[in-house]
């Protein structure tokens, strides 16, 4: 791993530390949000063109008025993990909307939150697929810090308002980092969960749809983890082995498999 990369940041909030009760967003202040270096010109080109000025004006707005916006820093994940880094990207959709529970990656909750139905239908699959012992919590930074881009597509929502901020602006954004992800000349895994991630599919540039393709990359879609979708068919969640087939795919390619 490229350490340096992360040596330079300083965090609001520190790579280990919970995000679990803090307060919402407090204003649209993008300078304040870290990010690793290889990431900032994606996304200063976002915060200064016109769909982040309109989303700017959209999410400050909204917070005039009084709402309540998770998670506290929106970009967590790109401070987190680094582009240089980045062997496996699972992508979400938009942050939880209950108090406490967004902490800026796809997923995950801090520790001393109760997991989600979705996240609980993760860790079963991981048990399922590679034996683990169930985990302690439901937080994914140890997943982060090893090269795992927990990525919504969406990266802020209102209190108990699921999907409230999609199609503001965030996704110029999100596609624009999905595309620099899949430029890298290094393999990296896609796990696309879900409707929502496979229309994605089209940002990737060198991917393969199985494990023994030819492509650079590698592609796994399934449906998402949520109970409505998790066991149905013709792609259930629950079954797809996509953990060991990532880890499989990376030693194949000569990175560092993830320790889940």
């Amino acid at each position: 791993m490229n350490r340096g990369l992360k040596a330079n940041l300083t965090f609001d909030f520190g790579p280990n530390q919970s995000l679990s009760g803090t307060s919402g967003l407090t204003g649209w202040n993008p300078a304040d949000w870290p990010v690793a270096p290889d990431w900032r010109g994606v996304v200063d080109t976002f915060i200064n063109g016109a769909a982040g000025v309109a989303l700017g004006r959209f999410i400050q707005t909204r917070i005039d008025q009084g709402a309540e916006i998770y998670p506290p820093q929106p970009l967590r994940a790109l401070a987190l993990t680094p582009l240089a880094e980045v062997s496996v990207v699972i992508l979400g959709q938009d942050p939880y909307h209950g108090p406490g529970q967004a902490e800026g990656l796809s997923f995950s909750v801090s520790a001393g939150v109760k997991p989600p139905p979705s996240l609980r239908n993760i860790q079963k699959e991981l048990q399922r697929d590679l034996g683990l012992s169930p985990p302690l919590n439901g937080s994914l930074i140890r997943w982060a810090q090893q090269g795992v881009l927990l990525l919504n597509t969406c990266l802020t929502v209102e209190k108990e308002q699921p999907a409230s901020h999609s199609r503001k602006g965030w996704e110029a954004l999100t596609d624009e980092l999905i595309k620099a992800t899949s430029k890298s000349e290094l393999p990296v895994v896609f796990m696309l969960w879900g409707a929502h991630a496979h229309g994605k599919r089209a940002l990737l540039a060198g991917s393969s749809g199985q494990a023994g393709g030819q492509g650079r990359h590698l592609v796994l879609c399934s449906n998402h983890p949520s109970p409505l979708s998790a066991l149905r068919p013709p792609s259930p969640f629950i079954g797809c082995g996509h953990f060991g087939l990532a880890n499989e795919f990376l030693r194949r390619g000569g990175r560092r498999p993830i320790i889940w």
